[in-house]
């Protein structure tokens, strides 16, 4: 009885739900029957196994009191031991069953467990970029856990324990009520007095549970943000560890009080239902005594009575705060499936073809692109806001068009926040171009007419954060290809001017990395990236700001890899450091979603337009050091000018004159 009561406090304080009317639907249940439907053999035998034990449960106080019968009446020895060992019977096949139960019910639970977050991590995948950059990571996560466990729990706990409950109670009252009518009544008569109280203190615990639940995720939040490499190194630069410790203290306090209150509230509940047992056992006792003094009642039916009254209360208190546990459960399966209604906007068509093989012809042909709304690609819980905003985006490209030859390296420069990483992420099919919205062809092949393998083995990106997951080299580089020889891993490393780094570490290949590979410098981490573009050895590469964050021996390296990385492939760089896009065959300039020039370095640069306005800004400050009539390589080098510098503010001197 104390074991079921607490099952049911537990779920009581843990439920999400509300009322049950309110969660219900039709279309719900169909859905969580095609889920659980997969497990339904095994369901009918947990079911059934769940009904044989609630017969059990009430055999044995009739056994007990056939017992006392024999013991004080003109019994026999023969039948006392029979009736034993009938008992002992019985509580083995309660022992097995119970164990056939709980592996039918965490075989089925984990079953589910198994498909829904398999479904959900699946359809996650398939989300675009836009999802990710709205979503709090911790949220979604939470549907993978919690809500997926809460789910489980509807069949493993919650539907065995109804049906059990309700077998238990209906055999034990039909019993009771046969011994005694009067006894069973008044018995009853005093579970409101116990059920009043046991719901009051459900409703504040689960208040309390909530509560909690907020300030733990409030303490796992700063905990996750300052134990993280950047957020550890952002506290030590600029925070005060002490103010942080006195913050984190005083959310672990509100922990604490409420695991004070929560405590207490438990064992109000357990001492209330103590209690109210030994009211109830009292009843049965001095009624029941009374009536069999009178010849009313047999002794052993007094036994039976008070063991049948501890099987009763259990049951009555956990079908009473069934229609709570039943609606969180539902709550949880709703939750589960709203991220799997979330449609992708992004999808392989059916009718999808691989790109044409060969060097690749990149085209932009007429291209306009709005983010898509919030509405479009998130959910309200996964944001914790109130409602998410249903306006379409803004219009950032404005008729983007340009081709790239096979083989050519078109640049992209410009103001920040022109438009250049957006043009990149459609080549990339991070975003898709509305169908009336022009189109982003490759080899004539409209990308939305195109397969998702065939655009992942054909075009490549390095970014300018360069993202490593925590796990080592070799794992970071074979995502790119899975199949690849440490032979190839190491020519790719080679090429990308790493691989004497690699060969000093202590673990080699099996270096982890680090979260988002801290572990390593800003070069070498950026030279892993290239190592793994290499290794993918696709034909169109787009780099997105692949420099702008290193230093300038770092960037040095990077540079001579970048070289390999683009050796005869098509390629698209976005670059702030006018200096590196120099050799590119067509240079476009990007403002405000439009292309407002192209051409080359040189005739940018002689048209005195935006480019060389960018130009002048970045170069000038090394103009001035050097002088007015040109560049002096010594007071360059006194300035701190690397040679690149040099040369480019040459070239300048040498175009406009000094």
């Amino acid at each position: 009885m104390e074991t079921v009561a607490r099952q049911s406090l537990y779920r009581q304080t843990h439920a999400r739900g509300g009322d049950l009317h309110s969660v219900v639907d039709r279309r719900l249940l169909v859905r969580i029957w095609r889920f659980a439907g997969r497990h339904h053999r095994r369901l009918a035998v947990f079911l059934t196994v769940s009904v044989l034990s609630a017969v059990l449960t009430v055999a044995t106080p009739l056994l007990a009191g056939r017992v006392v019968d024999e013991i004080t009446g003109p019994g026999s020895t023969a039948v006392v031991v029979g009736l034993a060992a009938v008992i002992a019977g019985v509580a083995l096949a309660e022992a097995v069953l119970a164990l056939v139960t709980r592996w039918l019910s965490s075989t089925i639970g984990e079953g589910l467990i198994l498909d829904l977050r398999t479904a959900v991590f699946d359809h996650v995948q398939r989300m675009p970029v836009a999802f990710f950059t709205r979503t709090r990571t911790g949220a979604l996560v939470s549907r993978l856990g919690n809500d997926v466990m809460g789910a489980q729990r509807a069949f493993s706990d919650t539907l065995s324990g109804v049906v059990a409950n309700l077998v238990t109670l209906t055999l034990t009252l039909a019993v009771m009520l046969s011994i005694s009518w009067q006894i069973t009544l008044l018995s009853l008569a005093l579970l409101p007095l116990f059920l009043v109280p046991a719901r009051r203190i459900g409703t504040a615990m689960a208040a309390l549970s909530r509560e909690a639940s907020v300030h733990n995720a409030t303490m796992n939040t700063q905990m996750t943000e300052r134990f993280s490499a950047p957020g550890a190194t952002l506290v030590k630069l600029f925070g005060d560890p002490a103010s942080e410790s006195r913050e984190f203290e005083t959310r672990a306090g509100r922990v604490r009080d409420i695991g004070v209150r929560t405590a207490m509230l438990q064992s109000t509940f357990m001492n209330s239902l103590t209690l109210m047992s030994a009211l109830a056992l009292a009843l049965v006792y001095g009624l029941g005594g009374a009536l069999a003094l009178g010849g009313q009642l047999q002794a052993g039916a007094i036994v039976a009575l008070a063991l049948l009254l501890t099987r009763l209360y259990a049951p009555l208190t956990a079908l009473a705060n069934a229609r709570v546990e039943i609606a969180s459960a539902l709550v949880s399966f709703e939750r589960v499936f709203e991220v799997l209604d979330l449609v992708p906007l992004i999808r392989e068509s059916p009718e999808a073809t691989a790109i044409p093989g060969g060097p690749v012809h990149v085209e932009f042909d007429d291209v306009h692109f709005s983010y898509p709304a919030a509405d479009k690609v998130s959910l309200a819980s996964l944001e914790e806001v109130a409602e998410l905003d249903d306006r379409g985006g803004e219009e950032v490209l404005h008729g983007i068009s340009f081709t790239a030859r096979p083989g050519q390296m078109v640049a992209l420069v410009g103001s920040s926040g022109a438009g250049k990483s957006t043009i990149a992420s459609l080549l990339a099919r991070l975003y898709d171009v509305g169908r009336d919205d022009g189109a982003v062809r490759l080899n004539g092949l409209d990308l939305r007419d195109a397969t998702f393998a065939s655009l992942k083995a054909t075009v490549g990106v390095v970014t300018q954060d360069g993202h490593l997951f925590h796990e080592s080299i070799r794992s970071n580089l074979l995502l790119a290809a899975p199949d690849a020889t440490d032979e190839q891993v190491w020519e790719a490393l080679r090429r990308a001017r790493l691989d004497d780094v690699v060969e000093t570490m202590p673990d080699g290949l099996d270096t982890v990395v680090g979260e988002r590979g801290y572990r390593l410098s800003g070069g070498q981490r950026q030279r892993l990236t290239i190592a793994r573009l290499l290794l993918a050895s696709p034909r169109v590469v787009v780099l997105d700001e692949a420099t702008a964050s290193l230093d300038s021996e770092s960037e040095a390296a990077v540079q001579q890899a970048l070289t390999e990385a683009l050796a005869g492939r098509t390629s698209l760089v976005i670059a702030h450091r006018l200096s590196t896009v120099r050799a590119a065959d067509v240079i476009l300039v990007v403002e405000d979603g439009r292309i407002v020039e192209r051409g080359t370095h040189t005739e940018l640069l002689a048209r005195s337009g935006r480019y060389a306005e960018l130009y002048r800004t970045q170069f000038g400050t090394d103009r001035r050091q050097c002088g007015t009539r040109g560049p002096q390589p010594g007071c360059c080098a006194r300035n701190g000018l690397s040679a690149e510098q040099i040369s480019a503010c040459a070239q300048w001197e040498d175009l406009v004159g000094g």
